[in-house]
């Protein structure tokens, strides 16, 4: 009895002797772990497409039409194929806006159904290789040169290699790159091109594509923003609206603040849902173990009058309790997991949020906290019946439980 080993054997005995009572609160302590773990990992895996996303997008104000606002932002963050143009000027008067540092152009160009890919969604942008700081540096990291004439590289999710040709508005264009995935539909469901080439492929259209496109070359979509050292993203964008008419300046600050208060919320409803679960599991657990430590009382005595001390005894209760949380933890892990697989691209639809999941290193940490959180779980529930159990006088206990 006194030995590690032979109390786990015990204990692993102890528990398939009840097999329905040990499932239910194996199935507690599963639903407890599973609900709070995909929770978590849902909301990282947000937050991290978030930050990666933004770092991409390079840019601290997005300017557009006043009247496209929300469609902006629904491109930005949900990378939903759409277009409308404002007047080339605007660009000039955005650089003369004090607290401007550098300002580059955009096209956004939603191709026409079955235009290349199947199975994605995809959204041209078209940027200016001259001005551009959102594109061009990975251009110079990553392919050592700018794109010419109809090249374009892609997105993570459009199903294409490099070398492969896609076609546009009757146009073909040869993929040269392939970005790194950011969890931002707006990068990863994107076809990159210089602006020459966009408006070259709108002058083709009209004799090359079943539905021609119309973009004059004195229209761009967007203005991307950095501002100078000492300016706030929120200053530069109230100063850009109050000097151009008829735009909206949208800060990343502001996207990233109103994704995280929709994150904030999210979290804090998942957050109460779990405590009021976890109670529950910890109530229904201490009131099994009490049970079973008074269904036990006459074994627990014969233990005791047979030489295992009063620590012996503790540690039978809790040891069945761990095992079982421990159990439950790791079975939590999978049906969570897998419950987030199945209904990830369904809950993202419905929140039209970024997802990309965190970093190995935090993915561990993610584990070890769900396992620790469920095995502390069933010592807390256990400690008061077990406290019990080690208390019990071997001849009291054994005619108690005849």
């Amino acid at each position: 009895m006194a030995s590690k080993l032979n109390i786990i054997l015990f204990a692993i005995k102890n528990l398939r002797r009840k097999m329905t009572r040990t499932f239910l609160l194996l199935l507690a302590v599963t639903v407890v772990t599973g609900t709070l773990f995909s929770a978590t990992l849902f909301i990282s895996s947000m937050q991290n497409a978030l930050k990666i996303g933004t770092y991409r997008l390079g840019a601290d104000v997005l300017v557009v039409p006043s009247k496209y606002e929300s469609e902006a932002r629904a491109a930005l963050l949900a990378g939903e194929p759409t277009s409308f143009y404002m007047d080339r000027s605007v660009l000039d008067k955005v650089r003369a806006v004090e607290g401007v540092k550098r300002a580059s152009p955009q096209l956004f160009i939603k191709p026409t159904s079955f235009t290349c890919c199947f199975s994605v969604e995809a959204f041209l942008v078209a940027f200016d290789p001259a001005t551009d700081f959102t594109i061009t540096p990975w251009l110079e990291r990553n392919l050592k040169k700018p794109l010419v004439g109809n090249q374009v590289i892609t997105g993570r999710n459009i199903p294409v290699i490099v070398g492969d040709t896609m076609p546009f508005f009757g146009t073909p264009f040869k993929v040269v790159g392939t970005m790194e995935p950011t969890g931002m539909k707006f990068f990863d469901q994107s076809v990159f091109m210089t602006m020459d080439a966009a408006y070259q492929m709108a002058e083709n259209s009209k004799t090359r594509a079943i539905q021609p496109i119309t973009i004059e070359r004195d229209k761009i979509s967007a203005v991307l923003v950095q501002v100078q050292e000492g300016f706030s993203p929120d200053r530069a964008a109230i100063r850009i609206e109050h000097d151009i008419d008829g735009v909206k300046a949208i800060a990343s600050d502001e996207v990233i603040s109103t994704v995280r208060k929709q994150l904030g919320g999210l979290l804090k409803g998942i957050l109460a849902i779990s405590a009021v679960l976890w109670v529950l599991a910890l109530l229904m657990m201490g009131f099994a173990f009490s049970m079973i430590v008074n269904e036990r009382q006459r074994e627990l005595g014969l233990l005791r009058s047979m030489g295992a001390r009063k620590s012996h005894v503790f540690k039978l209760i809790v040891t069945e309790a761990v095992i079982i949380s421990l159990m439950g933890g790791l079975v939590g892990l999978i049906s969570g997991s897998a419950l987030l697989v199945t209904f990830k691209n369904l809950i993202l639809h419905s929140l039209k949020l970024p997802y990309l999941l965190p970093p190995v290193s935090t993915l561990i940490e993610l584990v070890l906290g769900a396992v620790i959180f469920s095995m502390l779980t069933g010592l807390l529930a256990s400690l008061l019946p077990a406290i019990s159990a080690s208390r019990m006088e071997p001849y009291e206990a054994i005619r108690k439980g005849e």
